[in-house]
């Protein structure tokens, strides 16, 4: 059975290869095409054999069992995570856009925690091409010897991912500079690769109706042709810089136009450590919940102001560069993956999060059916605060234990059906927001911030981007009750957000106050002890 599904997917990938040959038969690239053909069908082979199997382990794993039982979740998980492990080992053998692929189901909140975590490693998998193909692609792009564009070029890359490479140069006019290459062949490779993960999507959907990946799939896609070209990039990046010109903790590197291509794009150098280098922070003297604080303000900002998010905030694209006594600014790289989010969701991403932390039960409903998610919008606020709807617990603080096992027997009743249902509702513009959250979640955590700084910026910055909303009123009179109107709310809600801002630090001087008299009280009864 798994052989005859392999032979029409291979096949596939064959005809794409063969299709891209004939556009250009002839010479050095038609052999180059031919050789990417090779390595596709290669990849395509693991790809078909890897999920065969994962398909047949879940289906002979979890036959005949209640998918409401204990033994059924034991079974899934243990599934999930043989599985998540065979994925990651495709991922590496074949590289390229599955390494792309595994680093971006791995910052997807809503996949099974087995798959986030297992596959999380591949954030830092990458091996750089040969520093001569990188060398054919800039001579290629500006039609000069390499000696003509730079003065100086390391041969040995300074970073490395999964689509290209980046290199330290220097310009004739000694202005250091950082040129990031893109592998050679990547756009050929990108069409197969991207036709067989569509195809073994809809052969596992065939399969588990329950599961659908297509927009997933989707999504990967869009980013991915973004990323390809790096005059796309260097757009980003200049647009994001004028987003934060007056902010100067936000550091975007300059772009030089005249050595920029869809394959090379030349940028300023800037200094610095990934944002979750702790030791590199400790040693520059340089607080990390000052540095959360920033990161988190700096994406609020870029989702519920500007509407215009940075896709792909992981620690390799955001940069701590020390300024000298304990400053820093924060270094933003990598603008290749972006999202601009519609006008209206943003400003309903908004008025969401005003309700989440006032917890308005009906306002996050009426919201819920506006993002198309109905009933799954209770889940909202599990998703985003850690809260539920009928939830007691201060914003930022852990639910009770009580509020815990009721979530834990509601979430149990869902089924895959529930998920999958959940997701494809929702609204596209949702999933660079549920990514981009996931990623920088787990930075604050590696930095140690409160869970309550996320929560207050995030709110104060949904206030600040509802004042943003165009005025559709005509009238000076009526434009004044409505500003008015605004500045009310803001008010409320702001008085709110400080309350709930003294009561999160009051509930972590309680903590440390409970853990240093439990220290005390061990040491003194160690004491008794030993005098005894």
């Amino acid at each position: 059975m798994l052989r005859r599904r392999r032979a029409p997917l291979l096949l596939a990938a064959a005809t794409a290869g063969v299709a891209l040959v004939a556009a250009s038969p002839n010479g050095d690239n038609g052999r180059s095409v031919a050789s990417t053909l090779r390595h596709g069908v290669a990849r395509s082979s693991r790809a078909v054999y890897t999920i065969g199997f994962v398909v047949a382990d879940y289906k002979y794993t979890l036959r005949g069992l209640d998918s409401g039982s204990a033994d059924y979740r034991v079974k899934l998980s243990e599934v999930h995570l043989r599985s998540a492990k065979k994925l990651l080992k495709l991922c590496k053998v074949n590289g390229g856009f599955y390494v792309k692929a595994g680093q971006y189901v791995s910052s997807l909140r809503q996949v099974p925690k087995e798959y986030s975590s297992t596959l999380s490693c591949l954030q830092d998998q990458a091996t750089p091409s040969k520093f001569q193909d990188i060398k054919l692609v800039i001579e290629k792009n500006f039609g000069k010897e390499l000696h003509d564009i730079f003065l100086e070029f390391d041969e040995h890359p300074i970073a490395a991912a999964s689509i290209a490479q980046v290199h330290r140069g220097r310009l004739h006019n000694n202005q250091d500079v950082a040129v990031k290459i893109q592998y050679p062949g990547l756009e050929q490779r990108m069409k197969i690769d991207i036709m067989t993960m569509s195809l073994l999507s809809k052969s596992v959907s065939w399969i588990f109706p329950d599961y659908k990946f297509e927009t997933i799939l989707a999504e990967f896609e869009k980013s991915m042709s973004m990323e390809l070209d790096f005059t796309l990039e260097a757009n980003n990046s200049e647009r994001t810089a004028n987003c934060f010109r007056k902010n100067a903790v936000v550091k975007v590197p300059y772009v030089f136009w005249q050595l920029t291509t869809r394959e090379v794009l030349t940028m300023e150098f800037c200094y610095g450590h990934k944002v979750n280098d702790l030791d590199f922070l400790r040693r520059e003297n340089i607080n990390p919940t000052k540095v959360a604080k920033a990161l988190i303000e700096l994406f609020g900002e870029m989702v519920f102001v500007h509407g215009f998010v940075h896709g792909d905030p992981h620690p390799g694209n955001i940069l701590v560069s020390p300024q000298g006594h304990g400053n820093f600014s924060l270094v933003l790289l990598d603008h290749g993956i972006y999202r601009e989010l519609d006008q209206k969701f943003r400003l309903d991403y908004c008025k969401l999060w005003k309700a989440l932390i006032l917890l308005d039960t009906e306002k996050i409903l009426e919201l819920g059916e506006q993002f198309g998610v109905g009933k799954y919008a209770k889940y909202f606020p599990v998703i985003f605060t850690g809260r539920t709807l009928e939830s007691k617990s201060a914003l930022g603080t852990q639910m009770s234990r009580e509020e815990q096992k009721r979530l834990k027997e509601d979430l149990s009743s869902l089924g895959m059906d529930d998920i999958s249902s959940f997701m494809e509702a929702l609204p596209r513009d949702f999933y660079v927001i549920l990514r981009t959250d996931g990623l920088l979640r787990s930075i604050l955590g590696n930095l140690g911030a409160p869970r309550h700084i996320r929560l207050l910026t995030y709110a104060k910055c949904a206030i600040h981007g509802l004042e943003k909303q165009p005025k559709l009123e005509s009238g000076a009179i009526n434009r004044m009750f409505l500003q008015v109107k605004i500045n009310i709310s803001y008010l409320r809600l702001m008085v709110l957000i400080e309350i709930a801002g003294f009561l999160a630090k009051v509930n972590d001087a309680k903590h440390k106050v409970v853990n240093k008299l439990r220290q005390m009280f061990q040491e003194i009864s160690q004491g008794i002890y030993l005098l005894m």
